[in-house]
């Protein structure tokens, strides 16, 4: 019969070694903490709750966490892991299967827990995830007897000669029947050498009642392995981009070098995509059919537009781009930009808040912000949107078939009516009329005779 499931998450270590005042568990891989990937990972399960045990970093924890939706219980004392989860017990119905995961074991597949948690049966109220290592230092040992049928875990600390040369090694993930877990948790002592709880302690005692324990293995090594110091996280964080890579090449993108990209959020892409190296992918950000990030680039919340081009070195944020568009080298796009259809913006450009519409083109040197502006627009060199008066931000309105000039300053809040054309080196204070040249420059004078100033010598 198919009970409900509930699962326990365990976070309340210290993480000495990580050398770090943020408790181990807020460090991240990707875009968020081990422990969010823990509770994503959890959450797709569909249990009936979830309860996360925390400990060290007190609230910390459970506050920068407060807009997930799970149950917070505090292990006020660190005495092992069999004290942690009776913490988490009067949370649990006895009704329910228990599963119990880690907050600092991030990337243990769904379908690996899916196949732990389908073992358990009257027979088998206790299903363990285990791993054959050849380096088991540090482990929990498996101990079998001559049926290959599990009796217990030793810890490391208290092994034996012969239990230390055991490649079977307890991952800490397990499920259970919930009223057998809170029986056996009743039972455990802290007779060991850590002088602690160990709840790896309910296997022996499932075994003397006479129970046999199951046991599933994960299809790679990477999904049972913690975090403990800086070295592992590193580790585990290339493993989580590799896993990523390998998605996106499934899905037909081409990589560069599937070891030189890093996605921090969640990226969606279409056919054709060309991913350079050491690009970076933040938030949530979606790439059409047939567009091609060449490298150095940063995006962050950025929806790209089919077979657009964005440029080596390039910085997008919060922005929308349209189709067949040209973006870079060295272009800055700033929060609340949308550009339509092919526009082009250049090297050295800076858009911020600025709606740009089809065929626009602003290609050099430029800064472009709080502006509208029209279609088959051309933006010469050095131009700027003087929208900013010390005090508040102000509107450029750019009409459609506008051409500006090099090196010349809109003063907003003004606009440049269709058709308009900006005199190279001008400051536009006032509306340019439609259809019109507006220029504004000092009369060019040329003074005769005139002597450049020659270096003194230095005196001795």
């Amino acid at each position: 019969m198919k009970t409900d499931l509930s699962i326990i998450i365990l976070a309340a270590g210290k993480g000495t070694r990580m050398r770090s005042s943020l408790p181990k568990v807020l460090h991240p891989i990707g875009h968020q903490s081990l422990l969010e990937h823990v509770i994503e990972t959890a959450r797709a399960l569909n249990p009936k709750n979830i309860v996360v045990v925390y400990g060290h970093g007190g609230e910390l924890v459970p506050t920068t966490l407060e807009h997930l939706s799970v149950d917070w219980v505090e292990q006020k004392e660190q005495l092992g892991t069999g004290h942690a989860v009776e913490q988490a017990l009067p949370k649990i119905s006895h009704n329910d299967s228990v599963l119990v995961l880690y907050g600092d074991v991030p990337l243990t597949r769904l379908a690996t827990l899916n196949n732990l948690v389908s073992k358990l049966d009257s027979e088998h109220p206790l299903t363990l995830l285990t791993a054959n290592l050849s380096d088991p230092s540090g482990y929990g040992r498996i101990v079998r007897n001559d049926n290959a049928e599990i009796q217990c875990i030793v810890e490391q600390k208290d092994a034996n000669m012969e239990q230390l040369h055991i490649g079977e090694i307890n991952t800490g993930i397990l499920a259970c029947h919930g009223e057998s877990l809170t029986g056996w948790i009743d039972q455990l002592d802290n007779k060991n050498a850590q002088g602690e709880f160990y709840l790896t302690d309910i296997v022996a005692l499932c075994v003397e009642e006479g129970h046999q324990v199951a046991s599933a293995q994960a299809d790679h090594e990477w999904e049972i392995l913690g975090v403990n110091n800086k070295m592992q996280l590193a580790s585990l964080e290339r493993q989580y981009q590799q896993n990523i890579a390998l998605d996106l090449m499934t899905q037909g993108v081409t990589l560069r070098d599937p070891m030189r990209i890093d996605v921090r959020g969640k990226l969606e892409v279409d056919t054709d995509v060309v991913i350079d190296v050491n690009t970076i992918f933040e938030g949530d950000v979606k790439l059409a059919s047939g567009v091609q990030v060449q490298a150095n680039c940063i995006l962050k919340n950025v929806t790209v537009g089919a077979n657009t081009i964005v440029k080596a070195f390039t910085h997008m944020e919060n922005a929308i781009i349209g189709k067949d568009c040209s973006i870079g080298p060295y272009a800055r796009i700033r929060p609340e930009t949308v550009l339509l259809d092919d526009v082009h913006i250049g090297n050295f450009v800076e858009i911020k808040k600025a709606h740009i519409a089809d065929h626009s083109k602003i290609n050099h040197l430029s800064y472009v912000g709080d502006a509208n502006v029209g279609k088959n627009v051309n933006i010469g060199a050095g131009t700027i949107t003087c929208n900013y008066d010390g005090a508040n931000k102000h509107l450029t309105k750019i009409g459609d078939n506008v051409f500006v000039g090099s090196d010349s300053q809109l003063v907003a809040p003004v606009e440049i009516e269709a058709g308009a054309t900006i005199g190279a080196g001008s400051t536009i204070t006032k509306t340019a009329p439609a259809e019109q040249l507006t220029l504004s420059r000092s009369k060019q004078v040329s003074i005769a005779n005139w002597q450049r100033p020659v270096k003194k010598p230095k005196q001795s």
